[in-house]
């Protein structure tokens, strides 16, 4: 972790909140988007000659293509990180899911990783690897790595991720592990 002369010096806040957000997840919750009008256009004005099925079988494709891609894309355009006295919790999207809520009696420790990125985790989301742990990877960039008790990581990208860490080791001292804090 780099220096900063003045991070000692203060305390933690109450709350740490953060946030990282991949702006390109909009593109292709664009493209969802666009296969949907592609459906809904399919459906209202079809010169279709050739049967209903075929034609309510590219209406619901196109439709349930739009909707997957679409939703799929915006619950990962941005992920939020809170740090409270009890736990770290990690939200995903507009919606909030998925959601994962980790006591800081769970927590080992935590670092600091210069560079996510989704090739390291298979993509962008709410990732599992056997031999890495878990993470969620919403842009490329710097993170925070998770330690946790039961030898598992859970990775976030988030940006400050630093004083993220900071913040947690502050947390961790005065915690046990096994304690509710």
């Amino acid at each position: 972790m780099r220096h900063h002369p003045d991070a000692d010096d203060n305390p933690p806040p109450d709350v740490w909140t953060g946030r990282a957000t991949n702006r390109v997840q909009w593109l292709l919750a664009l493209a969802g988007a666009a296969c949907m009008a592609l459906g809904i256009q399919l459906a209202v004005d079809s010169a279709w000659s050739s049967g209903i099925a075929p034609l309510v079988m590219s209406v619901v494709g196109c439709i349930a293509a739009g909707l997957l891609v679409l939703f799929g894309t915006l619950a990962f355009v941005h992920v939020d990180l809170k740090l409270d006295k009890e736990c770290v919790e990690v939200r995903c999207g507009h919606i909030g899911l998925p959601r994962r809520r980790i006591p800081l009696s769970h927590v080992a420790g935590a670092d600091f990783t210069a560079l996510v990125t989704p090739r390291h985790w298979g993509g962008w989301g709410y990732r599992w690897r056997p031999e890495k742990g878990t993470a969620v990877v919403v842009r490329r960039g710097e993170g925070i790595v998770l330690r946790l008790w039961d030898g598992h990581t859970f990775t976030i990208t988030v940006d400050n991720a630093e004083a993220a860490v900071r913040a947690i080791r502050d947390r961790l001292r005065t915690i046990r592990p096994g304690t509710a804090g």
